[in-house]
């Protein structure tokens, strides 16, 4: 799961347990002492949301019919294209516009950590959580963070299995949302009791 999938599956709960979710690929460590305590179980459900998914048989039997020599690059490539599937299902909901809404104002008002301090404000700007509804645009997500990688663009070469095997990647991804859905989104969050200071 990316940005949007982690968000959309606590989006009931207070700001800080959000926020929390939503920046944790950018907190190193296991203390979180230095933040807000709401934020810092935000981060700790972000990674147990991220250890299901991998853990997960849909995303496990979509990483073994990826192309062998991209295999181990395949999970970076399905967390974003999972944010693909859920972005196009939401599209147009007025719900999904006035969640994602919130999420830029929260992302506009808190400074992120330093690994996502250049790509949140681009994120926002550039209305990344809309735009994966279009799988055009998450390829280009894909080979950008391919990128930033060492050594061949390896997640850019994963684009065309992505665009073959399109279906049963879809297919996939219901399967894993719904288990997560069932599984995952509750935030086990007292509603008042993450507001950021």
């Amino acid at each position: 799961m990316n940005f949007l999938a982690h968000a959309w599956l606590v989006r009931q709960a207070d700001d800080a347990f959000l926020l929390g979710n939503v920046i944790a690929d950018g907190v190193k460590g296991r203390d979180l002492t230095a933040w807000p305590a709401a934020m810092a179980r935000g981060i700790r459900h972000h990674r147990r949301v991220d250890a299901f998914v991998d853990a997960h048989p849909a995303v496990r039997g979509a990483r073994q019919r990826a192309p062998a020599a991209q295999r181990r690059y395949a999970g970076i490539a399905l967390d974003i294209l999972w944010d693909h599937f859920l972005a196009r299902e939401l599209a147009g909901r007025e719900a999904f516009d006035v969640f994602v809404e919130r999420v830029y104002a929260l992302l506009a008002a808190h400074p992120a950590p330093a690994r996502l301090e250049a790509m949140m404000p681009v994120l926002v700007e550039h209305d990344w959580l809309r735009r994966y509804a279009d799988f055009g645009f998450t390829c280009r997500a894909i080979e950008g963070v391919g990128r930033r990688l060492t050594g061949p663009n390896r997640l850019l070469e994963l684009v065309p299995w992505l665009e073959s095997d399109y279906a049963g990647l879809e297919k996939d991804f219901h399967t894993l949302w719904a288990d997560c859905l069932a599984t995952l989104s509750s935030s086990d969050e007292p509603a008042g009791a993450g507001k950021i200071q």
